[in-house]
């Protein structure tokens, strides 16, 4: 077939992969050769990026907390929305259509147009510089998309499976836990998945509403810019630090993902 002979998808990977590519190559540099001739590869093959990296607490740290924050929203995130989108799904109320859509309303806000409101906030409770501050300031905007997608997921289950599962004795909760959570397995790992994607990248929120303890990778990269602007082989090394979270989440759960983007409904 024609498309089989098409050098299109090639090119395709080729440029979406040469940056990343060319970030973990510079950090296998010293700043003297990236600084140098142009190279395409390291001639002098250095891990001294990534031992300075793991050797200083402000910089390890850093990983740590956005996994903390991170997997924290996760779970809040996935645990809200699940019995919302039951709601949506079984059961017709005043308003739920126009409330459900209503729900792409917040997932659409930039992030940076609730800063000031979440800073006032979170300062007013005494939660700014913790985990907690973070997770919840995501959850707003992951919480509308996660049940967009677990609707979707429950919506293809039928009713009579709900009917059955009270016949035999189970409660809402039993049957949520027991037989409705292992039937939309693959729906809570796309939701899982876009929560995780969304509050490891997303940067303004977390690092206005943190400053020390609780500040992620992306803050001290940001502070560490103007001390270390010539260090661009250290800022490469914690970038690719940065990619593994997301790269080792899509590998464990790949099969989930594979049978859940091809099921349901996934904005």
């Amino acid at each position: 077939m024609r498309w089989r002979r098409s050098p299109a998808p090639l090119v395709y990977v080729f440029l979406l992969m040469t940056p990343v590519y060319w970030l973990v190559i510079m950090s296998f540099k010293t700043t003297s050769e990236i600084a140098g001739e142009l190279t395409f590869y390291p001639h002098e093959v250095t891990f001294a990026n990534y031992a300075a990296i793991f050797s200083d607490r402000d910089w390890y740290m850093g990983y740590v907390n956005a996994l903390i924050y991170v997997a924290m929203n996760v779970v809040i995130s996935v645990g809200v929305a699940l019995p919302a989108a039951y709601a949506f799904s079984r059961h017709d109320f005043f308003g739920h259509r126009a409330l459900f859509f209503s729900l792409l309303m917040f997932r659409m806000l930039a992030p940076a147009i609730l800063l000031a409101p979440f800073v006032q906030i979170f300062s007013d409770l005494g939660m700014i510089d913790t985990h907690i501050a973070v997770a919840i300031a995501h959850c707003f905007f992951n919480v509308p998309l996660a049940i967009w997608i677990l609707e979707g997921f429950i919506s293809a289950i039928p009713r009579e499976m709900d009917e059955s599962a009270r016949v035999d004795g189970y409660r809402l909760s039993g049957f949520m836990i027991r037989i409705l959570v292992p039937q939309i397995a693959p729906g809570i790992a796309v939701a899982a998945f876009f929560c995780f994607m969304f509050s490891w990248v997303e940067y303004m929120l977390a690092n206005a509403l943190t400053t020390i303890d609780a500040k992620p990778i992306a803050g001290i990269m940001t502070r560490a810019a103007g001390v270390l602007a010539g260090d661009v082989a250290m800022l490469s090394a914690a970038s690719v630090l940065g990619l593994l979270p997301g790269i080792l989440l899509i590998v464990f759960v790949r099969k989930h993902l594979a049978t859940g983007f091809s099921m349901g409904r996934v904005l």
